[in-house]
């Protein structure tokens, strides 16, 4: 009875949001403070309050930063590159400035322009079956087998149905998740599980609107996903904001549906982005029916990740290729060899591949063809002499997933920049942009009719200045 009583609460509060013009998503996320109608209830809610004191206060044993210094509470509890600015200019000393997060953390003064994008130094171990080679094919990695990489610093709004949680989901769960948290950026050690119990309770708590709570209760009471009933159908929109709802469903649907806005529904657009690749890190192609050159792609049934291109993109800002929002700070320059386990005997592929291009000019991104026609190139599918941040690979050992991270929720998305895994885009429109130059005309699986560039000598888009600003409109409701 206690969810039948909340269902009518929430619905009654979406209806009212979408009334008034979903004034919901005016505001910064917060934890839903519901009437408590039985003894559950009320437990809850009290689990959920001693856990934002948790989440609010440096643990014992730490370096001083709490949850709550990396996920700020004034900032829909994400990290902004406005509020660490503002932090370093009125307190330098501030725990968020620990070493760990430095840009180099043994310098005798360090400097965090890293932290000023909104990125923080995450430190992972590599798989048993991955190695760190050098551009000569020597491998080159580190004694205690550990990689580092810069992310920006997720919401934790809507983290009732946003697992796995991180851009590579390695934590299933947030009681581990915040364990981990403690440990690798509060350097804190074990914390009791009654604490970090509390703190699920209340990251469980945040929603970045009145309908993404009633998605996550109603998955929270066992309802299939696609028996939920759409809250989004209540918002009162605008033409504009019709024509974006129609240009979403076209073009962002197949990999931000459901009532999540986080799932993929389409498993093919999924799949054509993994490829067969051979020893040097080159797609495999075969030839075709019509005798021209195809790819081999590898199904990834459940694989809810995906290599959009995001850490290629990033891979171009600092080779001065595009300009990014993050081209100021430096990232790290990995080459991997995979094995086929982890006594590191056999080897299976090496990524990104060393670059074969059309001219021969080493800066060129366009790759040369081999003797079928088929073009020499590797998952980003243009040239690429090193990755910034392999994804999902470094999780699971697996070169499929080479430079793949989770899809996130677009939920609240007008309210989480800067955008992507590293903070690359500065604002939403520079994301849809990227998009429509970039994403969409190589997903074969989204049709789309081919426009003139917005930008002058850019690509041909997937977009018209028209729909991207519609686009723009309805994702600001969501």
């Amino acid at each position: 009875m206690a969810g039948h009583r909340f269902i009518a609460r929430t619905v009654g509060a979406i209806a009212l949001a979408g009334l008034a013009g979903c004034t919901d998503t005016a505001v910064p996320v917060e934890a839903t403070a519901e009437l408590a109608t039985s003894q559950a209830e009320l437990a809850s809610v009290a689990q959920a309050a001693a856990g934002r004191k948790h989440f609010q206060e440096a643990l014992p044993g730490t370096n001083g930063r709490s949850c709550a210094t990396c996920h700020v509470l004034a900032d829909n509890t994400a990290l902004t590159p406005a509020h660490v600015e503002a932090l370093w200019a009125r307190n330098p000393a501030d725990p968020l400035f620990h070493r760990i997060d430095a840009d180099d953390p043994t310098a005798p003064v360090p400097t965090y322009e890293h932290l000023k994008k909104g990125l923080v130094r995450v430190v992972l171990p590599l798989p048993a079956n991955m190695d760190v080679i050098d551009v000569q094919g020597n491998v080159v990695t580190a004694p205690d087998r550990k990689v580092s990489v810069w992310r920006a610093v997720p919401s934790i709004a809507d983290t009732g149905f946003s697992g796995p949680f991180q851009a590579d989901g390695r934590e299933t769960d947030l009681v581990t998740q915040a364990q981990s948290a403690v440990t690798s950026h509060s350097l804190g050690g074990t914390v009791a599980l009654p604490v970090l119990q509390r703190i699920a309770a209340f990251e469980r708590s945040v929603f970045s609107s009145p309908r993404a709570r009633f998605v996550s209760e109603l998955l929270e009471l066992g309802w299939p996903l696609s028996t939920i009933p759409d809250p989004d159908a209540l918002l009162l929109l605008d033409a504009s904001e019709r024509r974006g709802r129609d240009v979403y469903n076209l073009a962002c649907e197949a990999c931000h549906g459901g009532r999540t806005r986080n799932r993929i529904v389409d498993r093919a657009t999924h799949d054509i982005a993994f490829y067969a690749l051979k020893p040097d890190g080159n797609i495999q192609h075969i030839i075709g029916p019509d005798g021209r050159p195809q790819r081999v792609y590898v199904p990834r049934p459940h694989s809810e990740f995906l290599n959009a291109g995001y850490a290629y993109m990033t891979y171009l800002g600092q080779r001065g290729v595009v300009p990014l929002y993050n081209t100021s700070v430096g990232f790290p320059q990995y080459r991997f060899r995979f094995y086929t386990d982890g006594t590191r005997q056999h080897h299976v592929t090496d990524l990104p591949p060393i670059p074969v291009t059309a001219s021969g000019d080493p800066n060129d991104i366009n790759p040369a063809l081999d003797e079928n026609g088929a073009p020499i190139v590797g998952p980003a599918l243009a040239a690429q002499w090193y990755s910034t941040d392999p994804g999902r690979a470094l999780i699971t050992g697996d070169p499929a997933e080479f430079e793949a991270f989770d899809v996130p929720s677009l939920r609240g998305i007008a309210r989480t920049a800067p955008y992507f895994h590293d903070n690359s885009h500065a604002t939403l429109t520079d994301a849809v942009d990227t998009y429509s130059r970039f994403i969409l005309p190589g997903i074969p699986t989204v049709v789309l009719p081919q426009h003139p560039p917005e930008f002058p000598g850019g690509p041909p888009e997937s977009l018209t200045p028209a729909q991207k600003q519609d686009l723009l409109r309805f994702l600001q409701r969501l």
